[in-house]
């Protein structure tokens, strides 16, 4: 079972279960754990009678809200091994949850964020109070890259105990995929098909990231299999 987290301010709760929907087309068996404070996957993610703490299914893919760790989920369901998933997609916007999901030990860990202020110091925040060192891949949502905006990115890091990881995935904030996110939520469906190529190419390179190995070409058919509803 593979530990992937997601650390930061910044939504992430839509690009999870696009990134979860590519993953288990690809038959893998995939949890994700919404960790954070507001708990978007409780008003997006379709649930009947949802508790104070639960898992759900939603296409395919389990979601679990309202739990502090591993451990409590495990309690949950009412096992004592391994949690019968191929991979756990963690999403953290605290510091403390990064440390009760142990995501210093995950397989890999994304650092999420926009250049607006709130999403960049909130994430920097959590970075500081982190006491002991993570690596972590930049997922950074822009209008455009610039190099200046990554290097304020760094400047803030200052004192971290974060060690960056050199590759650096860009998702377009102004090419019409926010409106098919919304639509998406709207009809309570996973589609892909609208989403602008740029999207679609950084889905493919985290999930590639996820699983290793030589696995592009079987990332590309899911995602043409999900294109098509199959």
């Amino acid at each position: 079972m593979k530990t992937i987290g997601f650390i930061g301010a910044y939504d992430k709760t839509d690009m999870l279960l696009n990134i979860a929907k590519i993953l288990t087309t690809m038959k893998n068996r995939v949890l994700i754990i919404d960790s954070t404070i507001n708990q978007k996957a409780r008003y997006v993610v379709p649930a009947i009678n949802p508790t104070v703490a639960y898992i759900t299914s939603f296409e395919d893919i389990d979601v679990a809200i309202g739990f502090n760790s591993v451990e409590n989920i495990k309690n949950y369901v009412g096992i004592s091994g391994d949690l019968p998933y191929d991979v756990l997609l963690v999403d953290a916007d605290t510091s403390q949850r990064v440390e009760e999901f142990r995501l210093e030990m995950a397989d890999k860990n994304y650092f999420v964020t926009s250049f607006d202020i709130y999403s960049l110091r909130k994430g920097i925040e959590i970075l500081g109070e982190l006491k002991v060192p993570i690596n972590l891949t930049k997922i950074l949502f822009a209008k455009e890259i610039l190099k200046e905006d990554d290097d304020y990115l760094n400047f803030l890091s200052l004192g971290c105990k974060t060690i960056w990881d050199e590759e650096r995935i860009y998702f377009p904030i102004e090419n019409g995929d926010f409106s098919v996110i919304t639509e998406n939520q709207r009809v309570q469906k996973i589609k892909l098909k609208k989403l602008s190529v740029q999207y679609k190419d950084n889905l493919e390179f985290i999930v590639q990231q996820i699983l290793g190995q030589n696995s592009d070409a079987y990332i590309r058919k899911a995602i043409k299999l999900i294109e098509r509803g199959v």
